[in-house]
């Protein structure tokens, strides 16, 4: 299966829209995106589709966000959403779509990303329980779903707080 992963472009817009609606199965992560867009913090080049043969089959996003710690606050990403087409699930997609963003938010020069997410999956990209930094997420979720990643040595380092999550994730 011959793919290619990119940014996205204005015309990529339905595409994503729908491989997220479909994988999964509502339409408030495509809605989401659509926000965000809107933000002037969202970074094109952190927005990521993977096409086949001129079908858009996956999307990932990573969003800047900050840990706060009092008056203390420190950038870093959130990885969501991230998406595949349901016929194309487990076949590595994501896991490219993954490896790509974390590339190319290192390349931008991020140290570091947040996800919530399976406790099964996100461990095998480096993710590890984001309590093990001292970050906690704005919200109750179990501890083992509410993970960071260090892109570089030491990229948590003399970093502790809650996420600040944009408005917009509160909106959906």
């Amino acid at each position: 299966m011959q793919t290619t992963i990119r940014s996205e472009k204005p015309g990529d817009y339905p595409g994503i829209k729908k491989v997220n609606d479909l994988a999964f199965g509502q339409p408030n992560e495509g809605i989401l995106i659509e926000k965000l867009r809107e933000n002037s913090a969202f970074i094109k080049e952190l927005s990521l589709i993977t096409e086949l043969n001129g079908e858009i089959i996956g999307h990932i996003l990573f969003f800047p966000i900050w840990i706060k710690n009092g008056q203390n606050k420190h950038r870093s990403l959130a990885l969501a959403p991230m998406s595949v087409l349901p016929e194309y699930q487990k076949k590595g997609i994501g896991s490219q779509l993954i490896f790509k963003g974390l590339e190319t938010a290192r390349e931008l020069g991020f140290k570091s990303v947040i996800v919530l997410g399976h406790e099964y999956y996100y461990p095998k990209f480096g993710f590890v329980v984001a309590s093990k930094f001292g970050i906690k997420a704005p919200f109750d979720v179990p501890d083992e779903v509410f993970m960071g990643l260090e892109l570089v040595p030491d990229g948590f380092k003399g970093i502790s707080g809650i996420v600040q999550y944009p408005k917009e994730f509160e909106e959906v």
